[in-house]
């Protein structure tokens, strides 16, 4: 099991960002790249010093510096952990709406979330300005502009969402929604004592791709997905709240190997996103879907309920491998 302490210090906040637009928006049926493509450009503007720059590495202000941080994740310096490690998790998710509508008629409006973890929260007021200044700039096709009209908090609770910032009065408030995986654990159905979990459903909302031994994975076993949680969790949780997961990484799974697939019902997307970094286009097809589990489930509900907020696979800033996790 967990220690109660990583469960507590692995802290998350989500909210609601409401966008309209101020001309007809024309989007992908998927939109999370849409929406992640320009963010970080204007992040940077309006938080480096250094803009013209290709690299965060050289920079003097690099360790304080909140585009360094949130984009370019690197150890410590006196880390004595994976120092090595280049493909660190950024600590935010963007998840898309998940309607396929491709026009966005003006005053309509479209709802998405953002989710951030550890450190990153306290950078909130540079991802309210990034997204207000993005609406300036545009996005989709031809570069159309919205306003971002109120950010709001979600809990994992069903408490009264707060109101963060509002376009009416360009303020942002002082409204902090915190929670943490220990209240994931304790506040959600699927832990109650006295219940064995021997079933559960994975629905899989927006593209998956899980790579397992250089391959994609057009099935995702269990062991799989587990390997991948626990992956991700263990650099969120070291890197962005600074807490080390010490856990028996092999016996855990080789258990999650003894979990079979009851019933799948998935389907592979392709989709194209264009990066500016590389300019060039990506492909980034994955699977979605739902699959039926079976089998001594309830060692793995802590890492399976985190990764309904923390999504798992590739691609996860721009809201792929998002999943709902339910009883069958």
């Amino acid at each position: 099991m967990v220690e109660r302490e990583v469960l507590n210090k692995i802290i998350l906040s989500k909210y609601n960002l409401t966008i309209s637009p101020d001309e007809e928006l024309i989007l992908p049926p998927y939109k999370g790249s849409t929406l992640r493509g320009g963010f970080g450009s204007v992040f940077r503007r309006i938080s480096c010093i250094e803009r013209n720059s290709k690299s965060c590495k050289k920079c003097l202000l690099r360790e304080k510096c909140a585009y360094s941080y949130i984009f370019n994740t690197s150890p410590p310096f006196d880390s004595p952990l994976l120092k090595n490690l280049e493909d660190i998790p950024r600590p935010f998710i963007i998840e898309p709406p998940l309607d396929t509508r491709r026009i966005v008629n003006k005053n309509e409006i479209l709802i998405f979330n953002l989710i951030l973890i550890g450190r990153a929260i306290e950078f909130l007021p540079y991802f309210i300005v990034a997204f207000r200044d993005l609406g300036e700039t545009g996005i989709g096709r031809y570069r159309k502009k919205f306003r971002l009209k109120e950010i709001t908090t979600d809990s994992c609770s069903n408490q009264e969402k707060g109101l963060v910032y509002s376009d009416e009065d360009n303020t942002v408030r002082n409204i902090e929604e915190r929670f943490s995986w220990l209240n994931l654990v304790e506040e959600s159905p699927l832990t109650a004592k006295g219940q064995k979990r021997e079933k559960i459903v994975l629905y899989f909302l927006t593209p998956t791709r899980l790579k397992h031994d250089g391959k994609f994975m057009m099935i995702p076993e269990f062991h799989i997905v587990i390997r991948s949680l626990l992956r991700r969790i263990s650099n969120l949780g070291y890197f962005h709240c600074g807490v080390n997961l010490n856990l028996n990484f092999k016996e855990l799974i080789e258990k999650s190997k003894k979990i079979k697939i009851d019933k799948i019902n998935t389907r592979w997307i392709d989709w194209e996103r264009y990066s500016s970094s590389q300019r060039m286009k990506m492909k980034m097809g994955g699977f979605i879907g739902e699959v039926v589990y079976s089998g001594e489930l309830e060692p793995f509900i802590p890492f399976l309920l985190l990764g309904e907020y923390i999504h798992l696979g590739k691609g996860a800033t721009f809201g792929m491998g998002w999943y709902r996790l339910r009883i069958d």
